[in-house]
């Protein structure tokens, strides 16, 4: 497997060690699979590296510097009206763009990721595309948090920088059991306005089964670059025919008698599926909201390129 990642990924070295901390408390198995992760990452953070990543989030905002004296042809509307009454003359803010970039990865680990009719599950797709980003971060000197919710929040990271921080913040997404079986979108939103004061990259890491979110969405937009990253199933959409079979809703427990050989009933399910995902990506559209589709069935890795260069082309 790890021969195999290296030559789809053009690496030739084998990713160092952990660090000594941590090497007693994870264990082989989940060592070998950040590892992995790690190994795949490399060829999707170096395309990064190459200026999409950069590219992508320029203009990401302006902090606060220093006032100075106004001088003539200085923009009036950077008036600082306080420092002007108290000094008796004009003084203007002066602002420097931003060069640290804090990244907040808001993960779903709610009981409808526990399906998967392809090789992973939906909630391990999310894990594996969590450290994806939180690596390509790291690699770019940027700040990394972390927030994990289902209907509760169920742990929170501080962004931090650092090869360690971002050991523990994967060994948190792979290893996690969470005690909640909903999901509550309004939950992780608000948490994060009252947590990350300033601008931020937030990656909001879901399926979406869930209602009633798309006002604390936007919200949230207004003050931090927010990108959504809807993970779906084919077999949510597309069911074969093996006659009768019971659904389960994984959150609920409900269960549906379907038969998977009325083709029609079939093809009508299948398209409301699709119409109510046309539907979502249509309203976070509306709302200013990027929002990238990733199939457990599909490579996770090229939906992610093709985002960066089309925010690299958008700037």
């Amino acid at each position: 497997m790890l021969s195999l990642l290296k030559k789809l990924t053009g690496s030739s070295h084998e990713p160092p060690p952990p660090p000594d901390e941590f090497e007693k408390s994870i264990s082989p198995e989940l060592i070998k699979k950040i590892r992995d992760i790690q190994v795949k990452t490399n060829h999707l953070v170096n395309h990064m590296m190459s200026g999409e990543y950069v590219s992508a989030f320029k203009g990401r905002g302006m902090e606060f510097s220093e006032v100075r004296e106004y001088e003539p042809g200085d923009d009036v509307r950077l008036i600082d009206w306080n420092v002007t009454a108290r000094m008796g003359h004009p003084y203007i803010k002066e602002f420097r763009e931003e060069r640290e970039l804090t990244v907040m990865l808001l993960v779903d680990v709610s009981s409808s990721g526990e399906f998967g009719s392809a090789e992973k599950l939906k909630n391990e797709v999310a894990a594996e595309i969590a450290s994806v980003l939180a690596f390509s971060a790291i690699k770019n000197n940027d700040k990394v948090g972390l927030i994990v919710f289902s209907d509760k929040i169920e742990h929170y990271i501080q962004p931090q920088k650092g090869r360690a921080h971002i050991w523990n913040l994967i060994r948190t997404i792979l290893n996690f059991v969470p005690e909640g079986r909903h999901t509550d979108l309004n939950l992780p939103l608000e948490y994060l306005l009252r947590v990350q004061k300033r601008k931020s990259v937030a990656f909001l890491i879901s399926d979406f089964q869930a209602e009633d979110y798309l006002r604390n969405l936007r919200l949230v937009r207004q003050k931090h670059d927010l990108i959504a990253i809807a993970i779906t199933d084919p077999r949510e959409s597309e069911l074969p025919d093996v006659g009768w079979v019971h659904l389960e809703d994984s959150e609920t427990g409900e269960t549906l008698l379907v038969d998977t050989s009325d083709r029609t009933r079939v093809k009508q399910w299948s398209q409301q599926k699709m119409k109510d995902q046309q539907e979502r990506k249509k309203q976070f559209h509306a709302n200013g909201v990027d929002i990238i589709e990733i199939r457990t069935d599909q490579s996770l890795t090229q939906p992610l390129i093709r985002f960066f260069k089309m925010r690299e082309k958008r700037h």
